[in-house]
């Protein structure tokens, strides 16, 4: 089996690139699993300061792997999805996520959960769950904190799509840059990180999150156990089912 994420370690730098072209990186068992892995593995190495999140192919994720989500059991998935939003927040290593292609739906848990996020102008986000008779429960555990409360209401509500000029705006993102800037902003926040002690770092995320983790530690199971069942109801089966057939 292919890897769907890969792990590259620079001196101080683990960078870790989505790699799933064929679903443009849907978050599937695999490719959550994968990353996840990477994730520890880059947070256990002594010599990592900063750990970046990036795409391969022009998409950042789809959202939820919907071939897996039609086949039903998506309570575990939403599970993972939990568990992998908390391992970033937890994660002793500041996370950084740069964005150069569209984020949907449960890519934007990814989004949500780490540090700083860094995305050209041009990337558009769109909250697509209530066009699937879903709802974004999952990642309002670290979409919410992060969002003015009339910014999520609208985009939860009415999922248009927006651009990163507006996430910025509405604190989703930290910083939108012109895309011909965006390895450059990269380079410089990551070398910002890199001159930091690994216990200040440490320390100084753990007070940020604080917050954002008790949040999902506390809300995180029943939200899992709700997003399972909306998942399996018979009115998203038909919703997703309408979906694959338009791809086709």
């Amino acid at each position: 089996m292919a890897e769907l994420v890969h792990l590259d370690i620079d001196k101080r730098v683990a960078t870790i690139t989505l790699d799933s072209e064929h679903n443009r990186n849907a978050l599937s068992k695999q490719l959550v699993s994968e990353l996840m892995a990477h994730v520890e593995t880059a947070d256990a190495d002594p010599e990592v300061r900063v750990i970046v999140i990036r795409s391969a192919g022009p998409v950042f994720c789809s959202g939820a792997d919907m071939v897996e989500a039609s086949a039903g059991g998506m309570v575990e998935g939403a599970k993972s999805m939990v568990a992998m939003q908390l391992l970033i927040a937890t994660a002793t290593t500041p996370v950084v996520v740069e964005l150069d292609g569209p984020v949907r739906a449960g890519g934007l848990g990814i989004v949500g959960a780490a540090d700083i996020v860094l995305a050209a102008e041009p990337v558009t986000f769109q909250l697509t769950e209530v066009r699937l008779a879903l709802a974004p429960a999952i990642i309002s555990l670290s979409l919410v904190p992060r969002l003015t409360d009339r910014a999520a209401s609208e985009l939860f509500l009415t999922a248009r799509t927006f651009d990163a000029v507006e996430a910025a705006q509405i604190g989703l993102v930290t910083r939108a840059v012109p895309a011909a800037e965006l390895a450059d902003e990269v380079d410089r926040v990551v070398g910002d990180l890199a001159k930091g002690y690994p216990q200040g770092l440490r320390e100084t995320k753990k007070l940020l999150n604080h917050d954002l983790v008790t949040r999902i530690d506390t809300l995180g199971a029943g939200l899992a156990q709700l997003s399972g069942e909306l998942f399996g109801s018979d009115e998203a089966r038909e919703a997703m089912a309408a979906f694959l057939n338009r791809r086709r």
